[in-house]
């Protein structure tokens, strides 16, 4: 039969293995970054992406989480017709996700079929940043 002691001394180990493995984990957690992107201008548009870009050479690639995203008059980044697009697909080829505030899109009347094809969609993209930063991700308006 184990004893109370044994017992109290085996559960407090787990626990001390448990957290010790937590605090590793979270040393070794990657980079993350949202950047924002709410101007019409397609010079802070490439901005961005150049920022984007930047942070996955330096820390790796591997190493990063990185999501774009875009609302307000900035919509026009990700538009079929845009003259990011080739660059938003590259970033996205290279894991960045990029996404589209789908409150901006209904004020502005567009629908998915307006887009680029395989961005995301959130509800709202205040929120979603804000939700990012409360996970822990750096933010970033360039």
């Amino acid at each position: 039969m184990v004893s109370r002691r044994s017992l109290s001394h085996t559960i407090l180990a787990a626990a001390l293995v448990g957290s010790t493995i937590h605090a590793h984990a979270q040393a070794n957690k990657p980079h993350k970054v949202v950047f924002q992107v709410s101007d019409a201008e397609p010079a802070k548009w490439n901005l961005a992406l150049n920022n984007a870009r930047n942070v996955q050479a330096d820390l790796g690639a591997d190493q990063t989480t990185i999501e774009i995203v875009v609302y307000g008059p900035g919509i026009g980044m990700l538009k079929m017709d845009s003259p990011a697009g080739s660059r938003v697909a590259e970033a996205m080829g290279k894991g960045v996700e990029i996404v589209a505030c789908e409150n901006t899109m209904r004020a502005m009347k567009l629908g998915r079929e307006d887009m680029l094809p395989q961005i995301g969609y959130v509800p709202a993209g205040v929120v979603e940043i804000m939700a990012r930063q409360k996970q822990g991700y750096a933010y970033v308006r360039p």
